[in-house]
């Protein structure tokens, strides 16, 4: 691994863990982090959870786990030639989205306007649960017992509320402080795979067409340099090449702009990093495309009346579950039950987020169909 920068996080200004631990063998404390992660039951269930097309709708859409690797793939790229700590990257981005629902956003829609007398449900937060209490491998603790700026990275957003009740972990929100350069980084490496993956997945679904995606001018860009360089191109391979290059271009900008704001702002500590404005963005060009392009998913691709019925149906199931165990709660299983009545909606909210999407349909249907046991 390349020599970090001096702002970089390292074993060396790391805040350790929440309950000590023996130092790892042969490994560093972040590469512990990363390796804990990906045995964790949380990040196995992230292969059937989806990010716009339900599981049963095709086996070659994005869930969950794709998504996280390549988020993974792309953070650590960058993070290698801006001297941060790759591996810090590494388990942010294959963490960030452990706590979140099944059915994509349209089942965290429902589950937190189902929690909001009991004070919401946010899915970074929810991620931070289960690798501080939910996870249950170890036999000294409960959850992953992982690195301060690992769980940092983790809690991109965050209600003030919350924040207050988070303690050390929280104060960056209250302050308006930044986190480290690294978590920066996997979140914004979160936006380039997500966008990209959805053009390329609202494509492959027929929703989108390469028509309407030449009016965006990231992909007319991309698309009209395929053509130019292999005019018989077509098909599948015509997408793969465009999406290819609009990632590779993303990933060329935020390195040479976080590059051009470091030199610029000239952090020389992990403190420095916290007090000044977010460095990892990308350049003001390359900002608007990249908000010109979230705008058409949003209204061609995650608002097409295919994707709102299917989101209707998701949101449908989350709250049935919901509002029979809360009124119910020895419907749980036998794990979930014994919670103290204050507690017994954030269990619920706890079981439901933990589900697939597959599990949450055949748990429905142990509920309500009255063929199904």
């Amino acid at each position: 691994m390349p020599e970090l920068a001096s702002y970089a996080v390292g074993q060396h200004n790391s805040r350790g863990r929440c309950l000590k631990e023996p130092p790892p063998a042969g490994r560093s404390e972040f590469q512990r982090d990363r390796d804990r992660i990906i045995h964790s039951t949380a990040f196995r269930r992230l292969e059937y959870k989806t990010q716009v097309f339900v599981n049963h709708e095709g086996d070659l859409f994005r869930t969950r786990l794709t998504h996280s690797l390549e988020v993974a793939q792309i953070a650590r790229s960058v993070a290698r030639s801006l001297q941060l700590n790759e591996d810090l990257t590494e388990a942010i981005a294959l963490a960030h989205d452990l706590g979140h629902t099944p059915f994509g956003h349209a089942g965290q829609d429902a589950l937190h306007k189902c929690m909001k007398p009991y004070g919401g449900f946010e899915h970074n937060l929810q991620s931070l649960r289960v690798v501080d209490m939910l996870e249950q491998r170890y036999a000294a603790f409960d959850g992953l017992n992982l690195c301060f700026e690992t769980r940092e990275g983790i809690l991109k957003h965050c209600s003030l509320n919350n924040a207050r009740r988070l303690g050390e972990l929280g104060k960056r929100f209250i302050r308006r402080q930044r986190p480290s350069l690294e978590a920066q980084l996997a979140n914004i490496a979160d936006e380039i795979a997500y966008n990209n993956h959805d053009v390329d997945d609202g494509l492959r679904s027929g929703l989108l067409t390469i028509e309407q995606l030449s009016n965006v001018k990231m992909f007319a860009r991309h698309i009209q340099a395929v053509r130019r360089e292999y005019p018989k191109i077509d098909g599948r391979r015509l997408v793969h090449e465009t999406v290819r290059r609009m990632i590779s271009s993303l990933v060329v900008d935020l390195t040479e702009h976080g590059r051009k704001q470091i030199r610029r702002h000239r952090p020389a500590s992990l403190d420095d990093v916290r007090r000044l404005p977010t460095l990892i963005t990308f350049s003001t060009t390359v900002k608007d495309e990249q908000q010109e392009l979230k705008h058409f998913l949003r209204q061609h691709l995650y608002q097409h009346y295919q994707v709102v019925r299917m989101t209707a149906k998701a949101q449908r199931v989350v709250t049935d579950l919901f509002q029979a165990f809360v009124a119910a709660p020895r419907l749980l299983p036998p794990q979930y039950q014994g919670t103290p009545q204050t507690a017994v909606a954030r269990t619920v909210a706890d079981y439901i987020a933990g589900m697939t999407d597959r599990y949450a349909m055949r748990e429905h249907r142990r509920l309500f169909a009255v063929d199904e046991i």
